[in-house]
C-alpha cells in the first residue's frame, strides 16, 4: 500500500492496471483501443464535414457524438496511461476537479444526444411528412446546444460540490479517474444528501432518457413491421439496431453504476464497469455506425477513396 500524506490537498489514483506484464499487457491494449477511437472518432467527424450528402440532421447529431466520444475517452486514458508508466499517480485538487468535470459534461450531455437521435428516427420513420419541420437545422442545433448546455450545468453543480466537502481520510482515490461517488468515500461528513442527487440526477440524464429511447424505438418498430417495402423495413431495422447496441453500451453500466445503494457497490467491479463507458463505446461506436451504415461507407469511398467490394 502507497503511503500518502494526509495534510496535502492532493489526490492519488490507485488505478485500474496491476502493476505487472499483465498491467502492460492491458495498457497496450487500451492504448490500442484510444488510438483506435481517436481515428475512428475524427474521420467520422471528418466525414460527415465534407460530404455533402451526410448533412442532414441525423448525421449532424452523430458528428457531435463523435466530438464528445473524442472528449470523453481523451479525458481519462492518457492520464491512466502517464500513471502507469511513470508510476507517479498524483493528480492535484484542481485537476481533480477539472477531470471530473469533463467527465461528467461529456457523460450527460452524451445521454441527453443520445435521446435527440432516438427522437430524430422516430419523426423520420413515423412522421416522415413532419420531419422537415420537427428536426429543421434549427431545432437540430437546439438540442445539440441544449445538450451541452445541460450537461455542463449538471456537471458543475456535482464538481462544485465535491471540491467542497471536507476530506479527512486517505486521499487515495479508489478508480482510475477522478469519479465523484469514490472520492466521496473519502469524505469525514454524511454524504447522504448528496449520494440523493446523484440517484436524481442519474434519473434525469439517463434512465428517463433511456425509458424515452425504449419508447421511441417501440413506436418505430412498430410502424417499420407494418411498412409495405420489405427493402425499406430493412434499411429502417439496421438503422434501428445500430442506434439500440450504442445505447444499451453506454447507459446499461451507467444506470447499474450510479442507481445502486453504496451498500452494493465495490471499487472493482464500478472500475469494470467504468471501462465500458470510458474506453469502450468511444472506440466501438464509429465503427458500428460506418460498419452498418451503407451512407458512411458510400462517403468513406467519396472522400477517402476507400473502395468496399460489398454488394446488395
Amino acid at each position: 500500500m502507497e503511503k500518502w500524506n494526509h495534510t496535502s490537498n492532493d489526490f492519488i489514483l490507485l488505478g485500474l492496471l496491476p502493476p505487472n506484464q499483465t498491467g502492460i499487457f492491458l495498457l497496450c491494449l487500451i492504448i490500442l483501443i484510444f488510438f483506435l477511437a481517436l481515428v475512428g472518432n475524427s474521420a467520422m467527424i471528418h466525414l460527415i464535414h465534407m460530404d455533402p450528402r451526410l448533412h442532414t440532421p441525423m448525421y449532424f447529431l452523430l458528428s457531435q457524438l463523435s466530438l464528445m466520444d473524442l472528449m470523453h475517452i481523451s479525458t481519462t486514458v492518457p492520464k491512466m496511461a502517464h500513471d502507469f508508466l511513470s508510476g507517479q499517480k498524483g493528480i492535484s485538487f484542481l485537476g481533480c476537479g477539472v477531470q471530473s468535470f469533463f467527465f461528467l459534461t461529456m457523460a450527460c450531455s452524451e445521454g441527453l444526444l443520445l435521446t435527440s437521435m432516438a427522437y430524430d428516427r422516430y419523426v423520420a420513420i413515423c412522421h416522415p411528412l413532419h420531419y422537415p419541420i420537427r428536426m429543421s437545422k434549427t431545432m437540430c442545433v437546439k438540442t445539440i446546444v441544449g445538450s451541452w448546455t445541460l450537461g455542463s450545468i449538471n456537471s458543475l453543480a456535482h464538481t462544485v460540490y465535491a471540491l467542497h466537502i471536507p476530506y479527512c481520510r486517505s486521499r487515495a482515490i479508489d478508480h482510475f479517474f477522478c469519479d465523484v461517488p469514490a472520492m466521496l468515500l473519502l469524505a469525514c461528513t454524511d454524504t447522504w444528501v448528496y449520494e440523493y442527487m446523484v440517484f436524481v440526477s442519474t434519473s434525469l440524464y439517463l434512465l428517463f432518457p433511456f425509458i424515452g429511447i425504449t419508447a421511441s424505438y417501440g413506436r418505430v418498430l412498430s410502424a417499420v413491421y407494418h411498412m409495405r417495402s420489405k427493402e425499406g423495413r430493412i434499411k429502417a431495422f439496421t438503422t434501428i439496431s445500430t442506434h439500440l447496441t450504442v445505447v444499451v453500451f453506454y447507459y446499461a453500466p451507467f444506470v447499474y453504476t450510479y442507481l445502486r445503494p453504496r451498500n452494493l457497490r465495490s471499487p472493482a467491479e464500478d472500475k469494470i464497469l467504468a471501462v465500458f463507458y470510458t474506453i469502450l463505446t468511444p472506440m466501438l461506436n464509429p465503427i458500428i455506425y460506418s460498419l452498418r451504415n451503407k451512407e458512411v461507407l458510400g462517403a468513406m469511398t467519396r472522400v477517402f477513396g476507400i473502395f468496399f467490394f460489398l454488394k446488395e
